[in-house]
């Protein structure tokens, strides 16, 4: 099992460019499901996620293959089994996204409850229920979600009790062969879903709305292969910038739109950031300074995000001041202020909020990665710490960062992958 070794106290300082998004990249890979043609992907980041989705398309039937460039073409016309297995599922929480277009396109699918990230419940009601307002019959037998709409779905119009990220994607994707115009209102606005949309419309698709809290689909009878490249990771591109401004350090992101890292970077001002932007990129700097502490409270888009929500509890750990990070999308996400804590981090977790008072600087020690994001946090904490940092089980940063070690020492991180 692998594990990463840090020897922290340098600053961060040099320039990166921006993956692709795990997180559009993944229903963009489920959406080639809708069609029998050629789906060319480019930008698709070389993830563990990734692969679990790849190897689930194959296993359906669908060929996915990565070239020598890194594009990923998908051929979606042999799929002939509509089961998703449990034993591709339970790792990757994103495969879920499979139900809705193999429902619309071959009226049958069967789909395990979905793993992932142990950061508490992400129940798929709302997936279950717009697929059900579709006409489709779903009954959940032996841990396996069975859905039939053996004469297609239907054009519905539907109100999601609570923003959903993933039932959003399923029920657009499902959406777009369905009969007759559905209207999904209360829907998810993420980047990622606009840019899901883009990748249907290349497909033939008639959507409008995006970006909005209503979408309204006009379903067509067949979609088309598409070439379409996968917008860049807002999520991995803010976790480097956290990185710098924790370690008093400097770095430039290319091939970004800052757009959809404002509110990230607005917080990143608040800690004494300075941060410029041009049209496809991102450069902060923090001048040798400390960071100031900064209040976070996750949202929904075009809130702050849940998944940025660790790096922060990580800056604020050896910021001047005193802070509060308060968790309003998912119960236990704050699982890594525990492992900090072995770290020195002065924390108080009083339900779903952090309570930080920061520090000069955090001590090296053992720890142990519970989730993503997570990961991704400890990994900042050991960069300002002194002496060594040892974050074991990374198959959890491996689901989500593409060569993290790699990227973070071209910017000069004492930084090193093991295998035990």
């Amino acid at each position: 099992m692998d594990s990463l070794i840090i020897r922290g106290g340098t600053r961060l300082d040099g320039t990166l460019r921006a993956s692709g998004s795990k997180n559009a990249a993944l229903p963009i890979l489920a959406a080639t499901l809708l069609t029998g043609e050629s789906c060319t992907l480019q930008r698709v980041p070389l993830l563990k996620d990734i692969t679990t989705m790849m190897t689930l398309l194959s296993s359906l039937g669908a060929g996915a293959l990565r070239n020598k460039e890194g594009v990923v073409v998908v051929e979606g016309g042999s799929v002939q089994v509509f089961k998703a297995p449990y034993d591709l599922v339970k790792t990757m929480r994103a495969s879920i996204l499979v139900l809705g277009p193999l429902l619309a396109r071959y009226g049958l699918a069967e789909v395990s409850f979905p793993g992932g990230c142990a950061i508490g419940s992400r129940p798929v009601d709302l997936h279950i229920r717009v697929l059900e307002a579709m006409g489709a019959d779903v009954q959940v037998r032996e841990g396996y979600i069975v859905a039939r709409a053996p004469n297609g779905l239907v054009g519905v119009d539907f109100t999601f009790d609570t923003v959903t990220v993933g039932g959003t994607e399923n029920a657009v994707m499902a959406a777009s062969l369905a009969q007759g115009i559905s209207v999904l209102r209360n829907v998810a606005r993420e980047p990622e879903i606009i840019d899901l949309v883009g990748f249907l419309r290349a497909m033939g698709a008639q959507i409008v709305g995006e970006g909005t809290d209503t979408l309204t689909i006009h379903g067509v009878a067949a979609l088309q292969g598409a070439n379409y490249s996968v917008m860049p990771d807002r999520i991995e591109v803010g976790t480097y910038l956290v990185a710098a401004a924790a370690t008093r350090g400097r770095v430039k992101i290319e091939g970004i739109v800052p757009e959809i890292l404002s509110v990230v970077c607005d917080k990143l001002r608040h800690t004494g950031a300075c941060i410029t932007e041009g049209e496809d990129w991102i450069d902060l700097d923090m001048q040798g300074n400390r960071p100031r502490a900064v209040d976070v409270v996750t949202e929904p888009y075009p809130g702050f995000p849940t998944d940025m929500q660790a790096q922060f509890t990580a800056l604020n750990t050896i910021a001047e001041g005193t802070s509060r990070v308060t968790e309003t999308v998912f119960e236990n996400r704050l699982m890594q202020a525990h492992e900090m804590k072995r770290m020195g981090a002065e924390i108080l977790i009083d339900g779903d909020s952090a309570h930080i008072t920061g520090r000069l600087s955090l001590q090296g020690a053992p720890v142990m990665a519970s989730d993503l994001r997570a990961s991704a946090s400890l990994v900042i904490a050991g960069l300002v710490a002194s002496g060594e940092t040892r974050i074991d089980r990374i198959y959890h940063i491996d689901r989500g960062y593409e060569n993290i070690e790699g990227n973070l020492q071209c910017l000069g991180a004492d930084i090193r992958r093991i295998s035990t």
